[in-house]
């Protein structure tokens, strides 16, 4: 039990979560309604905030996709230093955790851990999507193109602010031009 003890401990530090990158005593709130259907397909990572599981990650996508037991599939794609690097691919799946807006879903990418994956921002068009979720710990700016201009962008980071979110912490996805 004396060896056990130390060993959880160190298993539990090493678990470390990012920082808390938002103002938490704002609520969070979410889009009004997603349409699923729209919202499935590629999406380039545009920025994030730092986390272990995506460290050295450039050339990031998320793809979303149906599942025959009404899941939705997620593969996320990481390209390792670079936007031509080495492919890296995480399979999970999602879920939608509320019905009325489509706009709060969990996804798990091993046994029986989810994680919040709330809409946040989304472009009428569904061209750009923003995503978070409560704790202020992780943030992603998606987008259907590689790239945005210098407009969207400053239109997100400011609606992001005005969300709580320091931006500052924000690390901008390196993307190929071209694919």
């Amino acid at each position: 039990m004396r060896r056990i003890v130390p060993l959880l401990a160190f298993l539990l530090a090493s678990c470390g979560q990012p920082p808390v990158n938002r103002d938490t005593a704002m609520p969070l709130e979410t889009v009004d309604y997603v349409d699923l259907d729209r919202y499935l397909g590629l999406w380039y990572e545009i920025a994030r905030f730092p986390n272990g599981f995506e460290e050295n990650c450039e050339g990031v996508t998320a793809e979303y996709g149906r599942r025959d037991d009404g899941l939705i599939s997620v593969t996320n794609t990481c390209r390792k230093g670079s936007p031509d690097g080495e492919k890296d691919v995480a399979e999970g799946r999602a879920r939608i955790v509320d019905e009325e807006t489509n706009a709060k879903l969990e996804v798990s990418f091993f046994g029986p851990f989810w994680g919040d994956y709330w809409v946040i921002g989304l472009a009428e068009d569904y061209s750009l999507a923003l995503v978070g979720e409560p704790s202020g710990r992780y943030l992603w700016i998606l987008s259907r193109t590689p790239t945005i201009s210098d407009e969207t962008r400053d239109a997100a980071v400011n609606d992001l602010r005005r969300m709580g979110y320091y931006t500052d912490e924000l690390y901008w996805t390196e993307q190929a031009t071209s694919r």
